[in-house]
């Protein structure tokens, strides 16, 4: 009923010229006690290629994600796999939006050094697969990252900060995820020691001895 004597003040004042029709019926349709979203400021060109970089992430991601849920050896890479495609869909959901509402047209496909990962992904089966896999998606999260840092750091506009923000918890939880999993397997880490797996340790422990580069995290 609210909405409703709402819209016909807010239709009244269009008929008589305080206000004009269309915005009339879009206050109208706003939800009562929902702020409409404040209209992007115009990116910078720290927030153009954030948003264009992330948008090839995901993309390389879920590119990735599926080959580990088809081709893993291990359950372990299975699961990680599928669970990367989904959070790198929600990812990239939210970057197109920023990038929609502020006319930023985004790339179509990934790098071509990402392609290059994504070739060398489909021409390896078995454990070499896995070990392949996991050595790729530790140097790509750990990129990526640095990505989302220098957005936080360096970017301007609130929403693709805010994309930013969003992405940072979930690329560190999935390089956890990457590590605790290449010990578990044995695969070698870049930049640190191979841990190899020792029975009696469950994933995600180190074997006695074995020391792990530790993750980056974003500040």
């Amino acid at each position: 009923m609210l909405v409703v004597k709402r819209l016909g003040v807010l239709v009244s004042m269009a008929v008589l010229g305080l206000v004009p029709a269309g915005a009339a019926y879009s206050a109208a349709a706003a939800p009562s006690g929902t702020p409409s979203a404040t209209p992007s400021a115009s990116l910078s060109a720290q927030d153009k290629q954030f948003l264009q970089s992330m948008h090839q992430v995901n993309l390389a991601e879920i590119a990735t994600g599926n080959l580990a849920k088809q081709k893993g050896a291990s359950q372990e890479i299975k699961d990680l796999g599928g669970r990367f495609v989904t959070d790198h869909t929600q990812l990239d959901q939210k970057v197109q939006s920023v990038a929609s509402g502020a006319s930023l047209t985004l790339p179509n496909k990934v790098t071509s050094e990402q392609q290059a990962v994504i070739n060398q992904l489909q021409n390896v089966t078995g454990a070499d697969f896995d070990t392949q896999w996991v050595t790729s998606q530790l140097t790509a999260h750990t990129q990526a990252m640095q990505l989302v840092q220098a957005e936080l750091t360096q970017g301007s506009d609130p929403s693709a900060k805010q994309v930013a923000q969003q992405a940072a918890p979930v690329l560190q939880a999935h390089h956890n995820a990457l590590v605790a999993v290449a010990q578990s397997l044995g695969i070698p880490i870049p930049g640190g020691t191979t841990v190899a797996p020792s029975p009696g340790i469950s994933s995600g422990a180190p074997a006695p001895g074995g020391t792990v580069t530790p993750s980056p995290t974003i500040s």
